[in-house]
């Protein structure tokens, strides 16, 4: 299956070389407003840059807390570092898939019931000790129908009971369990390529939110194979921690950055709400497409110009992915930009609402109380919420 985008020419003139990792901009539009000192700290982490800047209350320590709670959080949500909590769990759903494969020469996607003996279970459990790596200390158990569970921390527990939730809003367009399948895609290389289409087609057979189960701290998949990517909603989850950290320690008006996700902490100053900058689509992060003033909002984005490639016969691929298919989404939008109070909602339905289309994705987000939305189309025309114009900012 491929995916065709045909952008309009001034558009493609404006293409970086660099891909994009954040799609806002903090703009702060001071005008005649009076200038207010800050503090202000920076780090890498879940792939990108991350800024937290405090205009009113904390200290240069509260804001090393921060970075310091950044790399916490990595180590237990990150789809790729070794030495994560749910790296780990993927591994060893996995070496599982492997294990069972080779053990019953099975050629179906485990997709049928199944049953082991206690024996077989254990045996199992030997082998995938045997291949996991020794960072790999999770804790779990195989059932004998098939199943395997999970030991997982309080923390992780809260981040994927917020997944399946968006999961189960979006009916699946929006799926945590795309796990198999964008581990074949890697954007972050630097000749990326599209992954084999009999893969993908395998993977697909693994990815379905309604085959994880969540109950006190045991987290259980119903079969091998099966993965959990966190990375549509993680960071909107992160920035609503650092959010109440700070607020507990007495900050007033803050602008948290994680590589875009922009969530703000009251206004910049008593009589001035923060402007934020939408960018322009396929233009350069300095370049914005329109501004809002908020006080104490989130402003999350999901576009096709975040992470993408183009190949030489000028198909665009991009990391939003369809669960259905295993490709990227294919409809008439550009971006999607939500206004919410927590950052992880507008994570969650930036990705959702992209994944409907614009037509669909303004109608539900139009039954949502206190969340305003823009879509932009590849006409680069904007369509906004119902709500959306009294947060559009008019610099004087």
């Amino acid at each position: 299956m491929k995916i065709r985008f045909y952008i309009k020419k001034r558009i493609i003139h404006r293409l970086v070389s660099m891909q994009l990792i954040g799609i806002l901009i903090i703009s702060l539009f001071t005008g005649c407003a009076k200038e207010t000192s800050s503090l202000t700290t920076s780090g890498f982490a879940f792939n990108t840059t991350y800024t937290i800047t405090v205009y009113q209350g904390g200290t240069q320590k509260t804001l090393d807390t921060c970075v310091s709670k950044c790399a916490d959080y990595e180590q237990v949500f990150s789809r790729t570092s070794k030495n994560s909590e749910l790296y780990q769990i993927n591994q060893i759903e996995a070496l599982y898939l492997t294990v069972v494969e080779r053990a019953m020469d099975l050629k179906d996607s485990f997709t049928k019931k199944r049953s082991y003996t206690k024996e077989q279970c254990e045996s199992i459990v030997k082998q995938i000790e045997q291949k996991k790596t020794k960072e790999n200390t999770v804790k779990y158990s195989i059932c004998q129908d098939g199943s395997i569970t999970f030991e997982i921390s309080a923390l992780l527990e809260r981040i994927v009971k917020k997944g399946l939730e968006y999961s189960k809003k979006s009916d699946g367009r929006f799926d945590i369990a795309i796990e198999p399948v964008s581990s074949l895609w890697d954007f972050t290389v630097k000749k990326p390529t599209v992954p084999d289409e009999q893969k993908i087609e395998k993977a697909l057979a693994y990815v379905d939110y309604q085959k994880i189960a969540l109950d006190d701290q045991k987290l259980t998949f119903q079969m091998p194979g099966m993965g959990i990517d966190l990375g549509g909603i993680a960071k909107g989850f992160i920035a609503d921690e650092l959010k109440a950290y700070l607020e507990k320690k007495g900050v007033k008006s803050a602008v948290i950055d994680l590589g875009g996700n922009v969530l703000c902490i009251g206004q910049k100053d008593p009589k001035t709400p923060f402007h934020i900058g939408i960018q322009q689509p396929f233009a350069d992060r300095n370049e914005t497409i329109a501004a809002v003033s908020v006080d104490g909002l989130s402003i999350v984005s999901s576009g096709i110009y975040e992470r993408y490639f183009k190949t030489k016969d000028g198909t665009l691929y991009h990391h939003i992915l369809n669960p259905k298919t295993g490709y990227s989404y294919d409809n008439d939008l550009m971006a999607v930009t939500i206004l919410s109070k927590k950052s992880v909602d507008g994570d969650g339905l930036s990705t959702s609402c992209f994944a409907m289309g614009k037509k669909e994705g303004l109608a539900f987000i139009n039954n949502i109380d206190g969340v305003e939305a823009v879509f932009i189309t590849k006409d680069e025309k904007m369509h906004y919420s119902k709500g959306f114009s009294k947060y559009l900012y008019k610099q004087k």
